[in-house]
């Protein structure tokens, strides 16, 4: 199968090419990018699908997801394992609708990720490619000890993490802030689940958004830093210089900031109908300057070469399901190019994931996982609403509104 467009993005955050064409091989790699009429002579029996004015970039990567967070249901008591599974299943399938064919999911109920990727891996369901924790990890009474795991101390966060390795996760995460300035767990406990992780071999995760917890994270040595709403330029810095990734998920903050306000005027606090947004909206006054601080510092802390990864962590009741695009589009509207976003959601997670030799970009010998949209991306982060095809491992999985899930969709 060949696939042209008029641009061409690589997804290195500078490149763009024009009038290029790619060769989807048998198996499901990129086999060649040449010029569409090069293809098309070399390669004469392959089916040629041509986009005209339009994009060719790697899949997105959503780097902060919860596929199986049902805990904002206003009938959550009818969720068992079961509708979990069903209702996990539904959000990875969305997922190719808005152009994502990879996530990494941090923190959804014991197994559900594992099982899904088991499931894709026999050939029962056709979902993006998953990078899982298990369910996050707090101290006792913290920051929602009531959906994931509580320890105390150095020993009991090892155990945890032992625990979680041995039934599968791929990642850790750790919660250790939430909606004020003071310390969850302890340094010597965060020093201690950093310490465990790597030992073992797999990265981790942290929810930090306000200080000194935010430093301590630092000092702590995670792999990613998710939110950090709070953090200064040392902090940037200081995570650059280390090599910590940034999750910043500007769209999450934006968004609770936006449903309280509206509900604050347009229903004078009367309650919602999520169980999770009624304890949000007592936060009203924590999501206003968290708003404020993504709008007017984004800018000023990519530019201090801190590696940036794309996430949503989209899990209120009705919210929109892995909106990447319009979390790619806030980073734009912040002050870096289109190029740049698109980075931040293709080949910087392949770096954090470990996977870079496998996708991430546009590139020969890679995974086909590929995202057509209309018009040029390059100049317009906003035509990634616009969704034309997209393939996973050469499998087409979305195409002209129409989701593909189930085998015998592979361009040959």
């Amino acid at each position: 199968m060949i696939i042209s467009a008029k641009y061409l993005m690589t997804g290195d955050g500078k490149t763009v090419l024009k009038n290029q064409a790619v060769l989807i091989g048998t198996d499901g790699k990129i086999q060649k990018i040449a010029a569409k009429e090069e293809l098309k002579g070399e390669y004469q029996e392959e089916e040629v699908k041509e986009y005209g004015d339009a994009t060719i970039l790697p899949g997105l990567c959503d780097m902060h997801v919860h596929l199986g967070y049902w805990y904002s249901q206003p009938d959550s008591f009818n969720y068992g394992p079961q509708l979990i599974m069903m209702y996990a299943l539904q959000h990875a399938q969305a997922a190719f609708e808005r152009g994502i064919t990879s996530v990494r999911d941090m923190s959804s109920a014991h197994g559900v990720c594992r099982n899904l990727k088991l499931a894709a891996e026999k050939g029962f369901v056709t979902i993006p490619r998953i990078t899982h924790t298990d369910t996050g990890i707090c101290m006792t009474g913290g920051h929602a000890w009531d959906e994931i795991e509580q320890v105390d101390g150095p020993w009991e966060v090892r155990k945890e993490i032992r625990r979680q390795v041995r039934d599968g996760a791929e990642w850790v995460k750790v919660m250790t802030t939430h909606r004020s300035h003071i310390p969850e767990l302890t340094q010597e406990e965060l020093n201690a689940a950093v310490d465990e992780c790597h030992r073992r071999g797999i990265k981790c995760g942290v929810h930090a958004g306000t200080n000194p917890g935010i430093q301590m994270c630092i000092d702590a040595g995670f792999d990613t830093i998710e939110h950090a709403t709070f953090m200064n330029i040392d902090h940037a810095r200081q995570m650059a210089e280390k090599g910590i990734a940034w999750t910043p998920t500007i769209m999450a903050y934006t968004l609770l900031y936006e449903i309280c306000r509206d509900n604050m005027e347009k229903h004078t606090g009367a309650p919602v109908n999520d169980p999770v947004m009624q304890k949000e909206m007592k936060d009203y006054q924590y999501f206003e300057p968290a708003y404020k601080a993504y709008r007017d510092h984004f800018k000023e802390f990519y530019d201090t070469g801190v590696t940036v990864i794309a996430g949503t962590d989209m899990v209120m009741y009705q919210s929109p399901l892995m909106p990447l695009p319009r979390e790619l589009e806030y980073m734009v509207e912040y002050g870096i190019t289109p190029a740049q976003a698109i980075q931040t959601a293709t080949s910087n997670p392949a770096m954090v994931l470990g996977v870079e030799g496998e996708r991430g970009l546009v590139e020969e010998g890679l995974d086909a996982d590929l995202l057509v949209v209309g018009g040029d991306l390059s100049k317009d982060i906003t035509c990634l609403n616009d969704v034309k095809l997209v393939t996973l491992g050469g499998r087409r999985v979305f195409e002209d509104g129409i989701r593909y899930v189930g085998t015998g969709n592979m361009f040959m």
